[in-house]
């Protein structure tokens, strides 16, 4: 495992981008990125805003063969900073589109109710190149993380509106604790009290193709 460093945002957003782009389907992340000719770039976008967003406020992780990546935030480290009001901002009018940011701040509002003020671990968001799916590529990399944290003793908080999703992050542990359906689809919220025991590591689930594209 390997902790990522802002040398490599090109590499974390190509591997999300070319995970996430060719997913048409209802998701977050299109949820959030316009759909027009310039899809590629907003999408992007967004996954830079994903990275700079996560290695201001939690950490970035790349599997050894540089296949996969994890992208986690510490809620309470989500400070104002000029840093982030230029990233938020570029999101806003570039990405999103003025006339669908009441949109997008309902379903924020909607899933943030459901979060806790203290301190908890929020996957943003993982995925795995083309050639590694259907791999232990982004399994493996999880449970390199779990062990890592270990030791905070901190929940573990996700949100998804993909039945998929749910039946994956059960696997790893989370359970669902509420359902929101205010905007006319479900939104899932999934808990775990704290990073499970690796038990030496020796815990390992092989991920479908088809689950190795993991946002909230």
């Amino acid at each position: 495992m390997i902790r990522a460093t802002k040398k490599d945002r090109k590499l974390v957003v190509d591997i999300l981008v070319e995970a996430f782009y060719p997913l048409q389907d209802d998701n977050s992340i299109n949820f959030i990125v316009r759909h027009d000719e310039k899809r590629r770039y907003r999408m992007r976008l967004l996954m830079e805003y994903l990275f700079d967003k996560a290695l201001r406020t939690g950490e970035i992780f790349l599997s050894d063969n540089l296949g996969s990546c994890l992208l986690t935030t510490y809620a309470h480290k989500d400070n104002f900073s000029l840093a982030k009001l230029f990233s938020t901002l570029r999101l806003a009018l570039f990405c999103i589109g003025l006339p669908r940011i009441g949109d997008v701040l309902k379903r924020q509002k909607i899933i943030q109710r459901n979060y806790p003020k203290g301190k908890y671990i929020r996957p943003m968001i993982f995925a795995v190149k083309n050639e590694y799916q259907g791999t232990v590529t982004a399994a493996k990399l999880i449970m390199q993380v779990y062990k890592e944290k270990q030791h905070l003793e901190l929940p573990i908080i996700v949100d998804t509106a993909s039945e998929d999703l749910v039946n994956l992050y059960q696997k790893f542990g989370l359970r669902i604790f509420n359902t929101e359906n205010d905007l006319g689809f479900p939104i899932y919220m999934l808990r775990m009290d704290k990073v499970p025991d690796m038990k030496g590591g020796k815990q390992q689930k092989k991920v479908k193709k088809d689950e190795s594209r993991i946002q909230v």
